[in-house]
């Protein structure tokens, strides 16, 4: 007797017998999600959850989970005649996504909330939510691709459209939730989806891309902070590498590594923000190759690669790693030294700020397999003294710092 063929969620059943609920954000992409599968005959049920109400926020050209993007899934659902819920997650949302956030920047750091809001409230309260009402998968309108491994696990890949891949956020996702999860747009580009709105006769097929922080009203994250953190604005130094004090700040959450300009310092040599020492409310600065960082060690590992994290090779892995949402991956060796994950950039990079993720996968190329990651702990101190003396991170003199930071 043959075996029951598998559907286009990779599941042994009819898709009239699959029940899948889908994440609507109020957006395209989740809109499209549910038109697609209510298409192919699934059992679909909307769930949008209510996560923050910042007053001006919800009303915000760009802003999600809140407002106007509530109404708009509601209206996608009654348009495709599936059942829609709303869930009040304001309470989860703030203590495991806006504290923490807060909290990381107290810290000098620079988060990235995304990460923790799907791998909390997204890929865990939601899915067991989703399990409750009998759901065989959770499906979002994320821009990666899963697939099925041969031990029968999925594996998480980038998308086929590299300026659209979200892989990056999505590095916590851990095995269990992948294996639930499903990512219908994995293969399409934000033009095709959006053309298949219009198909569907969405009315949000032209509404514009939500913004990576929600929560953050205008882009003010330093206003955010200091009103959950009153402390925050604690004045300080602006030091140079070398040592000299060049100036005054009026709090570290007003800066970030890498930044050039705001620095309130008068002419001499560009000099940018190379790290940020919470301890001691001190903005440190120097020139451009002090930014550079060909090390980084990461704490809070995630691993979904095969194996387990302990097994690493004695020599390393070589990987590919990401360690901004907007750089392609770059060459690497992961080594496990006495239990942290260090990871060795083949070509260096530029602006490394602690808090970011550094995202590991199988290879540099399209559709490459994430591995894991983990978030990037503080820059070494020995890196600042090198800068400080001029030395290269590999133990080279470094060019001089006018011509290289003009470069």
């Amino acid at each position: 007797m043959s075996a029951t063929p598998l559907n286009s969620l990779d599941l042994p059943m009819a898709p009239r017998d699959t029940r899948v609920v889908v994440a609507m954000s109020g957006g395209v992409d989740s809109s499209v999600v549910a038109a697609l599968l209510k298409d192919q005959g699934y059992d679909v049920t909307g769930v949008t959850l209510q996560l923050y109400d910042h007053g001006a926020a919800v009303h915000r050209k760009g802003a999600c989970c809140a407002g106007q993007d509530i109404h708009d899934a509601r209206r996608v659902a009654d348009r495709l005649g599936i059942p829609h819920y709303v869930l009040d997650y304001e309470d989860r949302f703030r203590e495991a996504v806006i504290d923490r956030f807060a909290d990381s920047y107290l810290a000098g750091e620079t988060p990235i909330p995304c990460v923790e809001c799907n791998r909390t409230v997204k890929f865990a309260d939601l899915m067991r939510t989703a399990v409750d009402i009998g759901a065989h998968v959770l499906a979002t309108g994320h821009y990666v691709s899963s697939r099925l491994l041969p031990d029968g696990r999925r594996g998480l890949f980038r998308a086929a459209d590299p300026d659209k891949d979200q892989t990056y956020f999505l590095y916590a996702t851990t095995q269990p939730q992948l294996d639930m999860l499903r990512f219908p747009l994995g293969g399409m580009t934000k033009s095709q989806t959006r053309e298949l709105a219009r198909h569907y006769g969405l009315a949000v097929a032209e509404k514009s891309e939500s913004q990576d922080i929600c929560f953050v009203p205008n882009g003010g994250y330093a206003d955010l902070i200091r009103k959950l953190r009153p402390e925050a604005a604690t004045p300080g130094d602006v030091v140079h590498v070398d040592g000299r004090v060049l100036g005054r700040h009026d709090g570290i959450i007003r800066f970030t590594v890498g930044q050039r300009r705001g620095l309130g310092l008068a002419g001499g040599e560009p000099l940018y923000v190379v790290a940020l020492d919470a301890a001691r409310a001190q903005v440190i600065v120097g020139p451009r190759t002090a930014l550079l960082t060909r090390r980084v060690k990461l704490r809070d590992m995630s691993w979904i690669g095969d194996g387990a994290w302990d097994d690493l090779p004695a020599g390393g892995l070589d990987v590919a790693v990401r360690v901004r949402s907007t750089r392609a991956p770059a060459p690497a060796v992961l080594r496990r030294r006495d239990g942290v994950a260090e990871v060795e950039l083949a070509a260096g990079e530029e602006g490394v700020a602690p808090g970011q993720a550094c995202v590991i996968y199988d290879g540099a190329g399209p559709e490459a397999r994430v591995l894991g990651g983990g978030v990037i702990s503080r820059a070494p101190r020995e890196a600042l003294a090198d800068a400080a003396s001029g030395a290269r991170p590999d133990g080279r003199p470094a060019p001089a710092a006018g011509r290289q930071a003009g470069a």
